[in-house]
């Protein structure tokens, strides 16, 4: 099996991922919008990098991508510089993206005409998961082309599952997301109350993450709060 791969997106968690696949022996080049930040990918990793999606993915037999949205994704696939315009046919590509199935479902439908394989393959686990490659990943696609994508997703993940066909990785972060709002929701709700009781909400949590009410969210909670006017606020991925 070739080893030559692409990563675009070195964002908070395409950067530790790119690592981890080239640490397994990949030959990586990665492509970031803002190049100093695959320099410095390169200068701790090693690989190469490119200027363009499309140069990154010329020769790769596997491309992956993590970036910001469904518009993201569209501007580094597709166009005379997207990567699908590097990628040859019997390639696969790979999108870590948080998006919508809506898009999974376009792009696949765009790379079979061109005989490239792909796999949504949403990720969980916040950029702690991604920094200590034990990430959740949730896949829609083919069973041949799930099998092909394991192997490097597993450079990086502690669980990765083949939810059904195209789409389907992206409606079960959905299921994730919706999930966790509820969680977040309740555990707002308990900071407010205990800051309203003039407790020491620290110490609330501190004792409540050891029983029962204990969550990812709340044991995580240094690493993911965001803070907003009421002093708390928590990251759901």
């Amino acid at each position: 099996m070739s080893k030559k791969a692409a990563f675009i997106g070195l964002g908070v968690m395409g950067y530790p991922m790119a690592g981890y696949l080239q640490k397994a022996g990949y030959e990586v080049t990665v492509y970031n919008r803002t190049t100093a930040k695959a320099e410095k990918w390169v200068g701790e990793y090693g690989g190469k990098f490119a200027p363009t999606p499309r140069e990154a993915a010329a020769g790769a037999d596997i491309v992956l991508a993590c970036v910001g949205n469904d518009d993201d994704l569209r501007s580094v696939v597709l166009g005379n510089d997207g990567a699908f315009a590097g990628m040859g046919s019997g390639t696969l590509f790979i999108d870590h993206t948080t998006a919508s199935a809506e898009v999974a479902r376009e792009i696949a439908e765009i790379g079979a005409g061109k005989g490239i394989g792909f796999v949504d393959a949403p990720v969980s686990g916040g950029q702690a998961g991604a920094e200590n490659g034990v990430l959740t990943v949730m896949c829609g696609g083919s069973e041949i082309d799930f099998d092909r994508a394991k192997t490097p997703i597993d450079a990086y993940s502690k669980a990765c599952m083949r939810m059904g066909d195209v789409g389907a990785g992206q409606l079960t972060k959905m299921v994730n997301q919706i999930c966790i709002a509820g969680v977040v929701q309740g555990l707002s709700e308990g900071i407010h109350f205990a800051q309203k009781a003039g407790l020491d909400a620290e110490k609330v949590i501190e004792v409540i993450s050891k029983g029962a009410a204990q969550s990812w969210q709340m044991e995580n909670r240094y690493k993911t709060m965001i803070k907003d006017d009421f002093g708390f606020g928590f990251a759901v991925d």
